[in-house]
């Protein structure tokens, strides 16, 4: 296997005056190879081609990510009252699920990232919706900000469900 070094001129190691030696003006005289010749590298091709998933890797991303679409199927047919609805629902469970982590119960660390996620999934949607009828980003700003001081505080799904019982 050949060495590659990057090699550089100290002004103090240069020669002297006397001799006359063709050597660039920069310090850096480029890169040295340990007897390998400067011609294509043979690692080169193989570091532009993508790197390949180990075998059944691959099926699960694209399971995962037709999951994704269908579920932003299913939320792209919901009405707009019902989207605001489920993320005020959403943002509840994630304050139980932070309220758990800080009392230190048993929870799911990935219910976090599944939750922010379906959120802001919704909120696009309701964006793309605003966008689609002609609303801009500052009114945008205004109509949020009023829908969030309309929100009425109510226990999250999952403490309804265990009054219930």
């Amino acid at each position: 296997m050949a060495t590659v070094s990057l090699a550089a001129a100290s002004p103090l190691a240069s020669t002297p005056r006397g001799l006359a030696v063709s050597t660039p003006r920069t310090a850096f005289l480029g890169l040295r190879t340990g007897g390998a010749s400067l011609a294509p590298f043979p690692g080169l091709a193989a570091a532009a081609a993508p790197p390949r998933l180990p075998a059944g890797r691959g099926d699960a991303a694209v399971a995962r990510m037709a999951k994704r679409e269908q579920e932003l199927e299913e939320i792209r047919a919901m009405p707009t009252e019902k989207i605001e609805e489920e993320v005020v629902d959403l943002k509840g469970e994630l304050f139980m699920l932070r309220l758990k982590r800080s009392a230190r119960q048993e929870f799911k660390s990935s219910e976090f990232g599944r939750m922010r996620k379906r959120i802001a999934r919704m909120l696009t949607v309701k964006r793309e919706r605003e966008i689609e009828q002609g609303i801009n980003k500052r009114l945008s700003r205004k109509l949020d900000r009023k829908w969030k001081q309309s929100i009425v505080v109510r226990p999250p799904p999952s403490l309804r469900e265990n009054k219930e019982e």
